[in-house]
């Protein structure tokens, strides 16, 4: 081989050799603008996950929204804002005042053994009742929303009749319906409707159904529940006969609740 041939192969390989280095050079380039770029957008999708993520963490819960809702107080309900339920005679001389929460077992227990007396002594005209109701189990659960609920379908109950009202207030504090306490069967509005169909005035009642579905008494019940805490309870059963409370009503047989009911009318007069 002449040195000239030589010479033309070695030069011809190192331009090979260069040609391949500049080949090489780019695939590294390209290849590490893909691996800057997917790590940007994985940081972006990253940044984006975090900002919906606190944005629903900021987003206000249903009931949020529902003390937003304009009120609309049920028909047959008194006082500011409706935040008062009377039943039995307006004209009556006493007042028996029921502050329950609808998730509390002793109020389960005082309505299913009292409950009945109770309101016999207010179609007797012994004392118009006021129920105040509240919903402080559902925060001090820390779970569910029963409370609210179930008191938003009250509501409904309410706008449809005293008697109706009267009636589903027992039905859902009866033995064979009222849950354990920390069980949220009432946050369900089917459950709440499921119920309400033992009662004559509300079975099939769609205007009553379409109220519990939709919220309607939504704000309403979360403005009675403020009103319980304003008057400040802090104990459910809390009964009072014209201001003054009458203890321990959850332990009382009816005859007993009767007798304190009696003896403090007699103190008064």
């Amino acid at each position: 081989m002449s040195k000239r041939n030589s010479q033309t192969a070695k030069t011809a390989a190192r331009e090979r050799l260069r040609a391949e280095r500049e080949r090489q050079a780019k695939r590294d380039k390209v290849r590490r603008q893909f691996i800057v770029g997917g790590a940007v957008v994985g940081v972006l999708a990253l940044g984006a996950g975090i900002a919906v993520a606190v944005v629903k963490m900021n987003a206000p819960s249903y009931w949020e929204k529902a003390a937003d809702q304009k009120l609309v107080a049920p028909a047959n309900s008194t006082g500011t804002n409706g935040t008062s339920i009377e039943i039995g005679d307006a004209s009556a001389k006493h007042t028996l005042k029921v502050y329950e929460d609808l998730r509390c077992p002793v109020c389960a227990q005082f309505e299913q053994t009292s409950g009945e007396e109770v309101q016999k002594d207010a179609k007797d005209g012994k004392y118009k009742i006021s129920y105040t109701m509240g919903a402080f189990l559902d925060d001090a659960l820390k779970q569910g929303q029963g409370s609210k609920n179930a008191l938003s379908a009250l509501g409904a109950a309410l706008n449809v009749s005293k008697d109706a009202f009267v009636q589903y207030h027992a039905l859902l504090y009866s033995k064979d319906v009222h849950p354990e306490e920390t069980k949220d069967d009432f946050g369900s509005d089917a459950k709440l409707i499921e119920i309400a169909q033992k009662v004559d005035g509300l079975k099939g009642n769609k205007t009553f159904e379409n109220a519990v579905r939709n919220g309607t008494y939504d704000k309403w019940a979360l403005t009675m529940a403020k009103q319980f805490d304003t008057d400040g309870i802090t104990g459910t059963p809390t009964v009072k006969l014209d201001g003054k409370t009458i203890e321990n009503v959850q332990t009382m047989t009816p005859q007993q609740f009767t007798a304190a009911v009696d003896a403090q009318i007699g103190a008064k007069q």
